[in-house]
């Protein structure tokens, strides 16, 4: 299963846009890679956030208002669990633990994240194709003046409220692509990185061994979708990171940047027009146009936009 279109996703954003264009493109025509660096083990379970959000998103089941996890979901067990004193602090609802109790089983029994990840998408009924960047272990490891944080300690614990000076992706150079993946790079026509957080979700991917070299010499159009509107992210620290790290204020054209060698195409929304030259002066061709994706209708509009302007036919 080659794919016509590649894209990268993780968090909320990554998740709707992969929605967007699982809404307008057969399965066969689309890869969904997931990032991993998110991962962890929490009450004894494997945890892969990013991956459990795209399939929940992808299956009509996540919770919206959070972001993450399953709507109407209930927290019996969890208050179990602080009642026997565990750490309560990652939050997992009742129905969510059943899919983490069937990655952890099956993960144990031998199945990489690759094979546990196609069975999960059986069983959710979603036939497009979601697909882990590794099935080794990476880990984004965020480090402050005084300490080094996972990437759960810093998001959920301490809800971002650290200043980090830098990040590392912990294990990625001895990681290869998952087999889906690496076949992508190889065969898809064209590219898409999601409007997803370039430090947190994508900067992982783009770490393991093998891929930014790959992306750098694909042939077709590799479009970049700005998470940054008006000034900042959605949703999640994407825009407090780019003043940490890049020194300075969060804008489409930072991202440009970030992402310079590797694009060839770029989206904004139309908030943001005012950057459209700088942008195109980086090497890119733009496209403005509404990025904000409210619902099923604003998801599919701007997977077509982005198809159109890469010229994937639909």
């Amino acid at each position: 299963m080659n794919g016509d279109l590649l894209a990268l996703a993780g968090g909320g954003g990554g998740a709707k846009l992969a929605h967007g264009f699982s809404l307008i493109l057969e399965s066969k025509r689309l890869i969904i890679v997931g990032n991993t660096g998110d991962d962890e083990v929490f009450y004894g379970l494997n945890i892969s956030p990013d991956l459990d959000s795209i399939m929940y998103t992808l299956a009509g089941m996540i919770n919206n208002h959070m972001g993450y996890g399953i709507e109407s979901d209930t927290f019996a067990v969890l208050q179990s669990l602080n009642k026997f004193g565990l750490e309560t602090w990652f939050s997992i609802g009742d129905k969510d633990f059943g899919t983490h109790l069937k990655r952890t089983t099956l993960l144990n029994q031998g199945y990489s994240l690759s094979e546990v990840t196609k069975e999960l998408l059986t069983r959710l009924d979603i036939n497009h194709s979601v697909v882990p960047m590794t099935d080794q272990l990476v880990k984004t490891i965020l480090n402050t003046n005084t300490e080094a944080l996972s990437f759960q300690e810093y998001f959920v614990h301490r809800h971002s409220e650290d200043v980090i000076t830098s990040i590392i992706y912990e294990g990625s150079k001895n990681a290869k692509p998952s087999s889906e993946f690496l076949l992508a790079l190889q065969s898809a026509k064209a590219i898409v990185i999601s409007p997803s957080n370039p430090y947190l979700s994508i900067g992982p991917i783009l770490s393991i061994n093998g891929v930014r070299d790959s992306i750098e010499m694909f042939k077709g159009p590799v479009a970049i979708v700005s998470p940054i509107i008006s000034g900042k992210a959605l949703k999640g620290p994407a825009g407090k990171l780019i003043r940490e790290i890049m020194s300075e204020d969060p804008t489409p054209y930072s991202i440009a940047k970030y992402y310079k060698g590797l694009g060839s195409h770029f989206i904004m929304d139309i908030q943001d027009a005012k950057f459209e030259l700088d942008i195109k002066d980086l090497g890119y061709e733009v496209l403005l146009t509404n990025t904000i994706m409210d619902d099923p209708k604003s998801k599919a509009l701007l997977a077509k936009n982005i198809c159109r302007f890469i010229g994937i036919s639909i």
